[in-house]
């Protein structure tokens, strides 16, 4: 109490301090320290923010920091960079943040057409919308103007402005008709002069057509023709002189002491046994062309002649019974020749030439009988196999289709024309009144014969292309020959279905149209592969029953001999025609 007392007497009346006396019967003075239940915290930081509050506040944030660890105001995100510490700057803002020979451009969210639109109507009419407003209503520019359009922009011509000008054009083409009615002749002459410089106003694309070149000059001329005679050099003569059909017989004579023409088949000529087996060893070679042979066909019925194609663009008939030799050579194709067929007695034949020429041949003479083209390669050429059809012939073209002819009228009879590629094969099914087409479009169609509508179309997305297909001698079967090295079957009877039990695989035919076959008794299929090679399967195993190695190169055909059950023919890109 009684240092209370004291302090409430430390002033006296005039306001100045007293002296703090005690009485000596009172206790000794104490000061108690200050205590608080708070925990002790640094305030270092707080003191420097507190010291630094005002700076802070109108300090920006740095550009080149990443990270603000704190919430900065609206001020200092938009405070401006200012002095020599601006990151980019040699000198501060005025090297810093240039991106224009101005200075600095600050990107727009404007489209491209909105900013076209202000710009062209500004240069157009003196006004534009004031990109600074944010109503959008405000312009800049020539309010004058501006009240007498009623403010449109060069896009938004109002309709009957529109009208109006074509209104004045159609005017002024008027005016100056009428104005060139009245014109000086001497001034429409002189081409110093405007009247004639509006007269003789025309678009660069004018006089195009008018200016079109007749006669050739001297120069081009002698261009052409040495551009045609290099052309035709090119092309083996296709185009300039035409080949001649001529034909050389190599036999002894064309008829024996009996008055029996070379092509009369022998009289004992019959099947001596009804069971096939497979060839084992080379019994004769026929060489005599020059470049690969593309096919061969035995005689029809007695095979006592095989007649086989050469890329030397020669078609030859061999002797296969007797003599062994070539009997009669055919020369009419000025390119390689592509596929023949018999017809069914055998004394006339067809052949297809890269020429694009489809020739009809006498066996016997050797004489062309007709020639058929329609300016496209023939893939496959085959007549119709009824006996009373025997004029009907039937091409696939390198065009998608395929082509019917009368070979007594040499009239097209009909086109059939479905394929998406180049028609490689064309098998008669079903007593001959529908056939099956493949095609480099991957696809099998079957047609009803003369009429060109598909009744079938498989095209499954794993098939490959199919270049060669046979008939199973009991004509209830297809074997077609895919371009994945393997040989698949199909049906003949309606459905036309693929036969997932028989397959036959293991040779190489990818990228060869190799002839696939049977033999006569339907026991063995057999193929040539890319690699010389002639396969033979088990027509009931699938399985691989033997492979000979047959020719260098290619072994591109093989037929199985009608008669005699054990033998083959092969023919290969080597030249040569081999049997077994």
């Amino acid at each position: 109490m009684d240092l209370l007392q004291s302090y409430t007497d430390q002033n006296d009346d005039d306001g100045s301090p007293k002296q703090l006396t005690s009485s000596p019967e009172a206790s000794p003075p104490r000061l108690l320290p200050s205590k608080t239940s708070a925990p002790k915290v640094d305030d270092t930081m707080l003191a420097l923010t507190v010291a630094n509050a005002n700076r802070t506040l109108s300090k920006p944030i740095d550009p080149t920091q990443h990270l603000v660890a704190f919430n900065p105001t609206y001020d200092q995100l938009w405070a401006p960079i200012l002095g020599p510490s601006h990151p980019y700057a040699k000198d501060g803002i005025a090297q810093g943040m240039r991106n224009h020979k101005l200075g600095f451009v600050e990107d727009a969210s404007i489209e491209p057409f909105v900013f076209d639109e202000q710009y062209n109507t500004f240069h157009k009419y003196g006004y534009a919308a004031d990109p600074s407003a944010s109503a959008g209503n405000n312009f800049i520019g020539d309010m004058e103007a501006l009240q007498k359009n009623d403010a449109i922009s060069v896009y938004n011509i109002p309709q009957h402005e529109q009208k109006k000008r074509k209104i004045e054009k159609k005017k002024e083409m008027s005016e100056s008709e009428d104005v060139e009615m009245d014109l000086n002749p001497a001034e429409v002459d002189n081409p110093a002069s405007d009247v004639w410089l509006m007269k003789n106003r025309k678009s660069p694309w004018s006089g195009k057509k008018e200016g079109l070149q007749t006669e050739l000059t001297e120069e081009q001329k002698k261009y052409a023709e040495e551009y045609a005679k290099k052309k035709g050099e090119e092309k083996g003569g296709e185009k300039g002189e035409v080949t001649a059909d001529k034909s050389t017989f190599h036999g002894k004579e064309e008829r024996d002491y009996q008055g029996r023409s070379w092509i009369a088949p022998p009289k004992d000529a019959k099947a001596t046994n009804d069971h096939c087996y497979i060839p084992k060893r080379l019994v004769h070679t026929w060489s005599g062309h020059t470049k690969g042979v593309s096919a061969i066909r035995f005689f029809p019925k007695h095979g006592h002649l095989i007649l086989s194609a050469g890329m030397d663009t020669k078609v030859k008939i061999w002797d296969v019974f007797n003599s062994g030799k070539c009997m009669r050579t055919y020369m009419g194709h000025s390119q390689a020749v592509r596929d023949i067929s018999f017809c069914n007695d055998g004394s006339k034949f067809l052949t297809a030439g890269y020429d694009k020429k489809i020739k009809y041949w006498d066996t016997e003479t050797g004489q062309v009988i007709s020639t058929f083209s329609t300016g496209k390669i023939p893939y496959v050429v085959k007549l119709n196999p009824d006996d009373d059809k025997q004029n009907i012939l039937l091409a696939g073209m390198s065009d998608k289709k395929i082509v019917q002819w009368d070979m007594n009228t040499g009239q097209i009879t009909q086109e059939y024309d479905q394929h998406l590629g180049a028609v490689n094969t064309i098998t008669f099914v079903d007593n001959n009144r529908r056939f099956v087409t493949s095609s480099d479009d991957k696809s099998l169609r079957v047609w009803e014969y003369g009429i060109p509508v598909v009744i079938k179309y498989i095209s499954e997305p794993h098939m490959h292309s199919m270049p060669s297909i046979s008939v199973h001698p009991n004509t209830n079967w297809l074997a077609a020959q895919s371009l994945d090295n393997q040989i698949l079957i199909y049906s003949t009877r309606e459905r036309f279905q693929l036969n997932k039990k028989k397959r036959f695989a293991g040779h190489i035919v990818a990228g060869y149209a190799c002839q696939v076959n049977f033999s006569p008794d339907g026991r063995f299929v057999m193929s040539g592969d890319g690699e010389g090679k002639c396969w033979f399967w088990d027509w009931k195993t699938c399985k691989v029953f033997r492979t000979l190695k047959c020719h260098e190169g290619v072994c591109i055909g093989c037929e199985w001999h009608p008669l005699e059950q054990s033998k083959v023919a092969t023919c290969g890109w080597d030249g040569l025609i081999k049997y077994w």
